[in-house]
């Protein structure tokens, strides 16, 4: 079983990379492609096709997962394989529902009368072509979860990104603009759905056995089956909507307010804010299972151990990233849509946003604490005051401040969320706040920062940037004596992978040893 929780997470973690690295280059084409006002669009259905791909799942991957795995330890295979049927049934009536009611009723009304923006209809309206494929691909990957064969996962999450972006590129250049850039998620989806249900049919036999003929079931028990799901489904999908709301809720106040080309620009800007949320969600995957471990076995030394490491390695890596990014948006702007050189317009709302995603990644890796330790609730509650906050004050300063306006609105209601959800970390786990670590890292980023003040912010500068400030930064930390011998063990353990670096690492990690107390 360890063997196989380790290799999952590993595979679940490259999925995660490649899912948001697809997401990235598909969203910087487009925006190459498009260009600011037709981007706009794009940002805008992009978030209605999230929505309503989690209102149609129902929150039930994760249900699925669950109990799949729990009936297949139970032997109980009948259930297991019944618990993907009930699954697939609720989901694709879910699915051509909200596929229905986007084409024929939700996307007009939107477009027409809420945006006032005729241009949106169509790319609204296929966005309810996608629902039907994606919720047969969630079923499935919640079904691959349940009896760990996460490369199933990798390989529809694949399949899907390549797709989407080969065809969304094909049809945008074949002069299908906006609606081109949707239908190559819809095709994107197809694909994945249709590898999803040959990879089910040809080898999940192997682990959930098909049913005898004998093996009926009864409608009564479905019934009380589909319940069950459904009611652990349902705190699944407030979190998801509320998670997603954080994001969404800036795109769609704009989308009142606000002419399409800005929604453009702020659309460009927003994935590369996003970046360092590659690194909080990784640490708050592995903190997850680590620290509810170590809760369960009631060993107070481990928790302290594993929730300082995840706040300590997170910090590390997100806080310079942030200012780095925040300092030097004008010139990544302008090297990322080389292409478009108007969408360097976005380079202040990306200096603002990028502030938000550090607060929001410290809220993720305390989520996943606070979740760990059986309080899942905790971080739902404060997803949906972050999400109402974020409404509020988006409403208020969109129309006033414009896409400046929206990102300071959203940076506000992360540092809301992020407040309360680091107090009752530290609470409910008892650990001490290691102030010590997170002053030394947040000085070594300043001091790095004010580095970067001195740079030119243009291309040669950027570069220049890239090469100098991880030096600066890493001497920073070193002399201000942030890492230890468990930090500098774990990292040579790690770097030994890396045979070709080895040696390099091997002098950097022998230099700042010299300045560990011993």
């Amino acid at each position: 079983m360890s063997s196989n929780l380790a290799k999952g997470s590993f595979l679940i973690f490259i999925g995660n990379i490649v899912f948001r690295v697809g997401g990235y280059v598909y969203r910087v084409l487009m925006a190459s492609l498009l260009g600011p006002a037709s981007y706009g669009i794009l940002t805008i259905t992009l978030q209605f096709q999230g929505i309503f791909q989690v209102l149609s799942a129902a929150g039930l991957p994760p249900a699925i997962a669950k109990y799949i795995s729990q009936y297949s330890a139970l032997d109980e295979e009948a259930l297991a394989r019944q618990t993907i049927y009930t699954s697939l049934k609720i989901m694709i009536c879910l699915g051509i529902f909200f596929g229905l009611a986007m084409f024929f009723f939700v996307a007009p009304w939107i477009a027409l009368n809420l945006f006032k923006k005729p241009e949106t209809l169509i790319p609204l309206q296929y966005v309810g072509f996608i629902t039907p494929f994606s919720v047969i691909v969630g079923a499935f990957r919640g079904s691959f979860q349940g009896v760990y064969k996460m490369e199933y996962i990798l390989a529809t999450r694949t399949v899907e990104q390549i797709f989407m972006i080969i065809f969304a590129t094909l049809l945008v250049l074949l002069g299908f603009s906006v609606a081109g850039a949707v239908l190559g998620s819809v095709l994107g989806f197809a694909a994945s759905a249709a590898l999803s249900v040959f990879i089910f049919l040809k080898y999940m036999g192997k682990y959930i056995p098909q049913p005898k003929k004998e093996d009926k079931f009864p409608m009564k028990e479905e019934l009380k089956l589909a319940k069950k799901l459904v009611f652990f489904a349902i705190p699944v999908t407030v979190t998801a909507l509320a998670e997603m709301g954080i994001y969404s809720i800036c795109s769609f106040v704009m989308g009142i307010f606000l002419a399409s080309n800005l929604i453009g620009y702020f659309g460009a800007a927003d994935p590369i804010a996003r970046l360092p949320l590659v690194i909080s969600i990784s640490v708050a995957t592995t903190i997850l299972p680590a620290s509810s471990a170590a809760f369960s076995m009631k060993n107070q030394s481990l928790l302290n151990k594993y929730v300082n490491s995840a706040f300590k390695y997170g910090m590390i890596f997100v806080i310079p990233m942030c200012i780095g990014i925040a300092m030097l948006s004008e010139p990544i702007m302008s090297l990322v849509y080389f292409a478009k050189p108007e969408f360097v317009l976005g380079s202040t709302a990306l200096s603002i946003l990028v502030v938000g995603m550090t607060f929001y990644s410290m809220f993720a890796i305390s989520s996943s604490i606070v979740q760990g330790i059986g309080n899942p609730r905790i971080p739902m509650y404060i997803l949906i005051l972050g999400a109402a906050i974020a409404l509020g004050l988006n409403w208020i300063m969109v129309p006033l401040f414009g896409i400046e306006g929206g990102a300071f609105a959203t940076s506000i209601a992360c540092f809301i969320m992020m407040v309360p959800m680091l107090y009752l970390t530290f609470k409910l786990t008892k650990v001490k706040v290691p102030y010590g670590t997170f002053g030394k890292i947040i000085l070594a980023s300043l001091i790095m920062g004010m580095i970067i003040h001195f740079i030119p912010k243009n291309s040669y500068g950027l570069i220049l940037s890239i090469i100098l400030c991880p030096t600066i930064y890493l001497l920073g930390l070193t002399l201000l004596k942030t890492f230890d011998e468990n930090d500098i063990s774990t990292i040579r353990r790690f770097s030994k992978k890396f045979k070709p670096l080895y040696k390099v690492i091997d002098k950097i990690l022998k230099f700042i040893e010299r300045f560990i107390d011993k």
